[in-house]
């Protein structure tokens, strides 16, 4: 009853005609593995947003 309800929000809302079932999905190909340039950006990213966590942690200990 949920899913119907769901299906029916979406399709008045035009976001989507259904809700995907088990055997809509179709097997894609693999992708290939990242190239070593945007494996190395997305480590860049993760190590600038985790020192930004660990920087704003410490400076709320300071203040509080």
């Amino acid at each position: 009853m949920r899913l119907l309800a769901l299906e029916l929000i979406f399709s008045l809302l035009d976001i989507r005609g259904h809700i995907p079932r088990f055997d809509d999905f179709r097997p894609a190909p693999v992708a290939p593995a990242p190239t070593g340039t945007a494996r190395a950006a997305a480590i860049a990213a993760f190590a600038v947003l985790s020192l930004a966590i660990w920087a704003a942690v410490q400076l709320a200990t300071h203040l509080f």
